[in-house]
């Protein structure tokens, strides 16, 4: 099974910028939470599953919405943060990311929506705070 390109935009407008999409969906729930991954969660993970640990981790919440995230349609549309997402800083446990993850809840077992592997390993340690600089994250869906 396949979307159409307009069927994309109208996904990703909706899921990463909270803008309804006629007829299919409303915007309600305005922010997403960024995550990250010592491996692959896969698609029948949830938030924890592979979540990094590091001292002072914490989850970074996204306010869905045009500032935040960027959608250019096409094939494939593509979404992609438009400013930069910036973790807590490391402390004394240090761990390695993978992958990125997007969910719905700001700690424990939340939904999955989205979630992909970095360009290349994170490896964090005491004094690295983690940061996605503007289009470093891109999710794309075709």
């Amino acid at each position: 099974m396949t979307m159409s390109n307009a069927a994309e935009e109208n996904f990703f407008q909706l899921l990463f910028q909270a803008a309804a999409w006629t007829n299919v969906a409303t915007a309600a729930g305005t922010i997403h939470y960024l995550s990250l991954h010592t491996a692959n969660p896969a698609e029948s993970g949830t938030q924890l599953t592979n979540e990094i640990g590091y001292t002072n981790y914490a989850r970074v919440a996204v306010t869905r919405n045009g500032t935040n995230w960027g959608v250019t349609p096409g094939d494939p549309t593509v979404a992609a943060n438009l400013l930069a997402f910036v973790f807590p800083t490391c402390g004394a446990t240090p761990g390695t990311a993978t992958h990125f993850g997007i969910g719905t809840l700001v700690s424990g077992a939340g939904e999955l929506l989205v979630y992909g592997a970095l360009t290349a390993s994170l490896a964090i340690s005491s004094g690295i705070t983690p940061r996605f600089d503007t289009n470093q994250l891109q999710i794309r869906i075709d």
